[in-house]
């Protein structure tokens, strides 16, 4: 019962990091890989037989796990984009610092007349 219990508080705090606003994405980063770490320890502590009130405390972590599943997909997703924008970046400043970099020689005719 105390391990299914912390397990519930652990997944409650968990969602609360996620739901955070735009604070230090490091600190958040290390925070749910903690929290998901101790549900990991947690979860294999959890063994039947189940009082009705463990199941009833299950169908609401079932429900709140989905929750976590949809939350860390749209973290999974922001860092992507961000990744995404710091590539864009970096090719653009590479092409403002050597604007002729990627021009192609291919074909180029020279004329032997004088």
């Amino acid at each position: 019962m105390e391990a299914l219990q912390t397990f519930y508080e652990a997944t409650n705090e968990l969602i609360q990091v996620l739901q955070q606003g735009e604070s230090d994405r490091d600190v958040r980063i290390e925070q749910i890989q903690a929290l998901l770490d101790q549900r990991e320890e947690l979860l294999k502590s959890i063994q039947p037989p189940f009082s009705e009130h463990e199941q009833t405390l299950g169908r609401q972590l079932v429900q709140l796990n989905g929750q976590v599943e949809q939350l860390l997909q749209k973290q999974k997703r922001e860092i992507q984009q961000d990744m995404k924008k710091l590539s864009l970046q970096k090719k653009s400043n590479q092409k403002y610092t050597n604007p002729y970099e990627s021009l192609a020689t291919d074909g180029v005719f020279y004329d032997k007349r004088n």
